[in-house]
Parts: structure tokens; C-alpha cells; sequence
């Protein structure tokens, strides 16, 4: 009978000090790093011929131990060197149906839309990670809506919403900022 490999049996391997998950784990910041940008999970997992599943886990270990991996709703991502970025957070309201005119004004003026963040009465503060920075990236999260059939946050609040952006000029969300009034997007 085949005795049970290490990483079956939770034992490390030798000369390495970890087991195989931890080595995986290691492997996939390691790559995250390299590779930069978004990655789908399901990229990660066949890269690291891992199930969907043991993906998640891993990354919720990762997470656990202090590593900063965000989820975005085109895959995962490390947070980008953001130290010359000017960063503002709008409080915004609207229908779901006017999402791209909200999206597309803010990525139009050179306006990176880093995340959602709705108040809800039973849990406090919901965020959502968005990354969005484009108008592809904008068709794209509209596609997943769509798709998935999901609400989104600001369906929970009446429309009321609150956005974290980023530029690289503190005038392109000025300018952005102005366009949302002026449209009524922006709250008073």
C-alpha cells in the first residue's frame, strides 16, 4: 500500500520548513507581485492546479495573515503604490439605471473609482472593491451585474452611496466632482 504524501498527511516537507499549501500560498504572492494588475481566480487556481475552492481559501489565508490581496469583480489584486495619488470620497445618489453615467463621468476624468461603500442599519459600513479606472472597466462591471443578476449596494441605502477615488491630480476630481453636481449625481 503507497504510503500518504506530506501534503495529505499536513506534514511539512523536508528542508523547506513548510507544507505544500504554504509553499502554493508563498507561490501565488510571489506571482501576484510579479505579474501586477488584476488577476481572475481562475487563472490563479489552473496556474496553481488548484480546485476554484482551495483558491478562495488560500486567499482568505493569506488575507488572515496580514497580506493585503484585494477582490475586485475582475479577479484578485495587491494594492498599488498609491503615495502620489490624491484620493477624495464622494457621496453620491442615484437610480442603478444611471451607474454608467455615474462611472463614466468619474473614469472620463482621469478618475480611478477604488471602491463602494454603503451604511446599512443592521451591519454599519458595506464595501464593495470596484478597481475601475476605464470605460472598458466600466462595460466590464456593468457585463457582471448583468450577469450575475446581483443588486447593487446602493440598492440597499435608496440610491445613497459613498465612492473612494483616486487621481493622480487633485483638479481631475475637482473637475469630476463639479460634472456629478451638475448632472445630480453628487449629494449636497
Amino acid at each position: 500500500m503507497a504510503k500518504p504524501s506530506a501534503s495529505a498527511t499536513g506534514k511539512k516537507s523536508r528542508g523547506t520548513g513548510l507544507d505544500s499549501a504554504q509553499r502554493r500560498r508563498h507561490g501565488i504572492l510571489k506571482w501576484m507581485h510579479a505579474h501586477g494588475g488584476t488577476i481572475h481566480g481562475g487563472e490563479l487556481a489552473r496556474r496553481f492546479r488548484v480546485s476554484r475552492q482551495c483558491l478562495v481559501q488560500d486567499v482568505a489565508i493569506l488575507r488572515a495573515g496580514g497580506e493585503e490581496i484585494l477582490a475586485t469583480p475582475r479577479g484578485y489584486r495587491l494594492p498599488e503604490d498609491s503615495s502620489h495619488a490624491h484620493r477624495a470620497i464622494l457621496a453620491c445618489r442615484h437610480q442603478p439605471e444611471r451607474t454608467r453615467e455615474e462611472l463614466e463621468i468619474l473614469v472620463d476624468h482621469g478618475v480611478k473609482v477604488l471602491d463602494v461603500i454603503v451604511e446599512h442599519p443592521l451591519y454599519g459600513e458595506l464595501r464593495g472593491s470596484l478597481m475601475i479606472e476605464s470605460r472598458a472597466d466600466v462595460q466590464d462591471f456593468l457585463k457582471q451585474v448583468a450577469a450575475s443578476r446581483a443588486s447593487l449596494l446602493s440598492s440597499l441605502t435608496g440610491g445613497v452611496h459613498l465612492h473612494t477615488v483616486e487621481a493622480s491630480r487633485p483638479e481631475m476630481i475637482s473637475r469630476a466632482r463639479a460634472q456629478l453636481r451638475q448632472r445630480g449625481i453628487l449629494l449636497r
